[in-house]
């Protein structure tokens, strides 16, 4: 199944049943995996059904070592030379507030 054109709903079960044959192709249960990511078995299930917060679906990946697949998944996104071009000439609208320790033994009250 490709993962284009669908709806947030049927792309989160595809990812869940995804992690679930990933689960399976390293013979592992969801106790086990729960175990191992610190998450109750649950939560596992919940996961391979696509319904799970992003920090759980990681936690799941890194039990299943699949982390380094994230980078396939959303790769690193580069400033484009639009946005780039936008930013140029752009003045700062905020100081940073932060004081140096001489500046702070000048101010008087």
């Amino acid at each position: 199944m490709s993962l284009s054109g669908n709806s947030a709903t049927a792309l989160a079960a595809e990812l869940g049943e995804r992690l679930k044959q990933a689960r399976l192709n390293r013979d592992l249960t969801q106790a086990d995996v729960a175990e191992q990511a610190g998450i109750a078995r649950k939560t596992v299930l919940n996961a391979e059904k696509g319904k799970a917060q992003l920090d759980i679906f990681i936690a799941i990946l890194a039990v299943l070592e699949l982390t380094d697949q994230l980078e396939l998944f959303l790769p690193k996104q580069e400033i484009s030379p639009i946005q780039l071009a936008k930013l140029q000439g752009k003045q700062r609208q905020r100081a940073s507030g932060q004081r140096h320790p001489d500046q702070e033994a000048n101010t008087e009250w």
